[in-house]
């Protein structure tokens, strides 16, 4: 471990950071920054007076922590839009999987929060390569249920989620027809309406029957008032039309998940401004839904004017989000718009609006990089999560250590008999 590193890793009271390549804020990179990490947030980022005292730092009359951060670059903690890291430890083991409800296609009032695993093995193989956070979703179902805002750090749910709720997941073609999907959706909003304003009735048994149970109803309702989005995955040019004109209809929040002929309909996603989460690597027929697939997509819906979120679309290699980013890149994504992507644009596609930024105020979750993020050759050297400074060790550094040397390998040169 780098020495530098260990003068970071003071607890979360007070961190200077100086002397960064480029630090990634809000206005885009910038050079000759300092950064001040105080209690676990953002406390000055720019021209900040601070005093050199050997291994530590003096700011605004306390004792920081110093970190020497020439030659490198520093971003927010990077946020991976969709995935299920916590809910699912191995693809083709049943007893693993905590992201599907199962059943009953209506599963509005399931939270996966409620099984989100902090100790799960996935959890810091992510993090050592910079991803700090994560949207977990639920799966299956037309309605699967609600998303969680989770920060890779914690030995608790109570430490580890963040936000419990921040979206109600959607799935296309959980009926043999899109058509019968957006009909059955439609339906249950107008229900969830009908019993927001007629609970007591609800209460008596007095009104008609309705399409969901209580539970998943009252999970409607901050859908309905605009608290949280819907999340739709639609790949298709005509199922997004069909997303625009539900969302004119009903007047919800929704983000778009997939979008991979969204490019055709990037003009009214940014009129909507409605965050579309893609997949750079999608590119020409990946499936019968995505026959029109572009390298260029989110650079088309970037200049459009629409808020663009990457994601790998993976649990277990969300440590590749910031590769993923990069082929965005180049296809034509402006650099700073590359790396929003996966920081600050999914923060702020679900609520977040004190995460995925190096701005004062802002939960200091950050990464320093020994080059730039987003080159296949560049890796976290040092990564905090809340003004925390966290180990660079998941269950692969551990196993890679423990096989590096073994007693007798390599093998020395055999010995030919004379």
């Amino acid at each position: 471990m780098i020495a530098w590193w260990v003068a970071a890793a003071w607890a979360g009271t007070c961190t200077v950071f100086d002397g960064a390549d480029a630090v990634y804020t809000p206005e885009g990179p910038r050079s000759g920054v300092t950064v001040v990490v105080a209690d676990g947030r953002f406390a000055a980022v720019g021209q900040v007076a601070v005093e050199r005292v050997g291994a530590e730092a003096r700011w605004s009359g306390r004792t920081c922590g110093w970190v020497d951060a020439r030659g490198r670059q520093l971003t927010p903690g990077l946020i991976e839009a969709n995935g299920q890291i916590g809910l699912l430890e191995l693809d083709l083991e049943p007893a693993t999987h905590d992201d599907d409800g199962g059943g009953d296609p209506i599963r509005a009032a399931l939270r996966v929060a409620d099984s989100y695993d902090p100790d799960s093995v996935v959890v810091d193989i992510q993090r050592v390569a910079g991803v700090t956070a994560e949207v977990t979703h639920p799966s299956g179902g037309l309605v699967s249920g609600q998303a969680a805002f989770v920060q890779l750090w914690g030995d608790t749910q109570a430490e580890a989620v963040v936000a419990p709720s921040v979206a109600m997941d959607v799935q296309l073609r959980s009926s043999p027809s899109r058509a019968q999907d957006w009909s059955d959706l439609a339906a249950l909003l107008d229900d969830a309406a009908f019993y927001r304003a007629q609970r007591p009735a609800y209460e008596r048994g007095a009104t008609r029957e309705l399409s969901a149970n209580r539970l998943d109803l009252e999970a409607l309702i901050p859908v309905l008032e605009r608290r949280v989005p819907l999340v739709v995955g639609v790949d298709r040019a005509p199922d997004i039309e069909a997303l625009l004109r539900f969302q004119r209809q009903y007047g919800v929040r929704l983000v778009l998940r997939g979008g991979a002929e969204a490019w055709r309909w990037a003009a009214a996603l940014a009129t909507a401004q409605i965050p579309v989460i893609v997949d750079p690597t999608v590119v020409g027929p990946g499936s019968v839904d995505q026959i029109a697939g572009r390298a260029d997509n989110a650079a088309l819906l970037s200049a459009a004017g629409v808020p663009v979120v990457i994601s790998t679309f993976g649990t277990h290699n969300a440590r590749n989000l910031r590769q993923y980013a990069g082929n965005a890149w180049r296809a034509g994504l402006d650099h700073d718009a590359a790396v929003r992507a996966i920081t600050q644009a999914p923060a702020d596609a679900f609520g977040l609006s004190d995460r995925g930024r190096i701005a004062v105020g802002a939960v200091a979750d950050l990464v320093l990089w020994n080059g730039d993020p987003l080159e296949l050759s560049t890796w976290a050297t040092a990564v905090w999560v809340g003004g925390a400074a966290t180990p660079l060790v998941s269950r692969q550094t551990l196993l890679r250590d423990r096989y590096r040397t073994l007693p007798g390998t390599p093998a020395p040169p055999l010995s030919l008999p004379k």
